[in-house]
């Protein structure tokens, strides 16, 4: 891919989006509906669709745009496998229409010499056309326009991007604020962490006259990292930054090597060289403690959780582990800002919910079975303490919550209900090859995710 298809981006239209959770279902002894080729009657004549139902050669599924508040794609030149979502001075729990939101991901092109890190401003993301359509009758409150503005008003997205060059494939990206200003840490392909200041690229695409300008001068070809650290001695995807001691970084590798990053007074970073002993294989994820400084969990394709201060020795760092938390490799955590509890997805398809109160019995306080293929990401919300998202290789993304108990009453009406966890909310469909997730921290309700297929940015009707 030449560095002009790279810099072609857009955000395709809400409507563009394939594939979700309603199944359109024909009378097979009636000839008109087997016949039916409008979308609209197709949905209307249609039942939801259940996972684990077979389709019939005569049925597909669409999309149900009244179950969203909002549904966007958008593109990128090669495919992002990682982003984050950066924290802006727009204000928290936003719900009014037309939303912004400002992001960081990091491509993964067919050649090393393109990849780049793309800054990116998507903003005039609007609610759905059904959700829109559903509102005309009563009092939307989140639009300010009159009816006369609304229909002439530009419904399409925008995505103001700034490009900085990046030598390999990012492998994963995380973002952070610190000392006013926003860095985010990539693990290349080429086995080096780096960290980049982000404060100009961030002003670019904020100004569409200066992104612009950006792009023409192609500015971000001669940015360099502020550190870049070369001491692990293999790639890796497992990075994060701490949110309770800013600025501190943890990064492990696909040997099985930890490594603490610390800022020191010259305005860069210390990194201990000597790692964290524990894991005997690759380090697949890590996540710093929400509330405690210098702890951390982290996950491997040794089949463990492990828990971690970093105050200690790193021979005598590991506190806590779960051994044989999953029956395969364990590609994914997340730690619940609220409660003390982490979430683990794995190659089996299960994730596991485990109380660190408990931890030392290594026994999960709930687990569950809905993927079908390898879970690749998975996040709790970041207010609701019993709500989380998991995303996977099966091409789905799943919202649950875990406050919900089982109905027997709902069962004896629909009796196919009886197979689905109650705790299941909501199925996400049409992107190929998910590999993560993220809820915006200031955007209710907000998912965005990332895919070979490229991006989508939601919000259900359930959370």
């Amino acid at each position: 891919m030449s560095s002009k298809d790279e810099e072609r981006m857009e955000v395709a239209e809400d409507q563009n989006i394939e594939d979700a959770i309603i199944a359109g279902e024909s009378d097979g002894d009636d000839d008109d509906n087997e016949q039916e080729d409008d979308a609209m009657e197709n949905e209307a004549n249609g039942q939801v669709y259940l996972p684990g139902r077979k389709l019939n050669n005569d049925e597909e599924l669409v999309c149900d745009e009244s179950a969203y508040v909002m549904l966007h794609q958008a593109h990128t030149g090669a495919p992002c496998l990682s982003f984050d979502l950066i924290s802006d001075p727009l204000g928290d729990d936003r719900e009014t229409f037309p939303l912004t939101a400002f992001m960081v991901a990091g491509t993964q092109a067919a050649r090393t010499h393109v990849n780049s890190v793309i800054v990116m401003k998507m903003s005039n993301l609007h609610r759905t056309s059904k959700e829109r359509k559903n509102d005309d009758d009563g009092d939307d409150s989140d639009s300010e326009l009159s009816d006369d503005e609304d229909e002439h008003e530009d419904k399409r997205p925008h995505m103001n991007c700034a490009l900085i060059k990046h030598a390999g494939c990012v492998n994963r990206i995380r973002a952070t604020t610190f000392n006013n200003t926003h860095y985010v840490a990539t693990w290349s392909e080429m086995g080096r962490v780096n960290i980049y200041n982000i404060n100009d690229q961030l002003a670019a695409v904020d100004d569409e006259q200066a992104c612009k300008t950006y792009e023409n001068n192609k500015v971000g070809d001669g940015v360099k990292p502020d550190f870049t650290f070369s001491g692990h001695q293999k790639e890796g995807f497992a990075i994060d930054w701490c949110t309770t001691t800013r600025g501190m970084l943890a990064t492990g590798d696909c040997r099985r090597d930890i490594h603490i990053w610390r800022p020191n007074d010259k305005g860069s970073w210390t990194v201990d060289q000597r790692p964290l002993i524990g894991h005997t294989d690759s380090v697949e994820d890590i996540q710093w403690s929400p509330n405690e400084a210098n702890v951390l969990a982290t996950c491997s394709v040794d089949k463990s959780i492990r828990i971690w201060d970093c105050r200690a020795a790193p021979s005598k760092a590991c506190m806590l582990t779960a051994d044989n938390a999953h029956e395969s490799d364990v590609n994914v955590i997340s730690w619940n800002r609220n409660e003390p509890l982490i979430a683990s997805g794995g190659d089996d398809g299960f994730f596991h919910i485990w109380d660190l109160r408990n931890f030392k019995s290594k026994s999960t306080v709930a687990t569950f079975k809905h993927h079908t293929n390898h879970i690749t990401t998975i996040e709790w919300h970041p207010k609701e303490s019993t709500i989380l998202a998991t995303g996977g290789d099966d091409d789905q993304i799943a919202l649950w919550d875990l406050s919900v108990e089982r109905d027997d009453e709902e069962e004896r009406v629909d009796p196919q209900l009886k197979d689905l966890p109650p705790q299941l909310l909501f199925i996400h469909q049409g992107q190929t090859e998910i590999k993560e997730l993220h809820w915006h921290p200031q955007l209710k309700g907000v998912l965005f995710s990332t895919a070979h297929s490229g991006f989508n940015v939601f919000r259900t009707i359930s959370v």
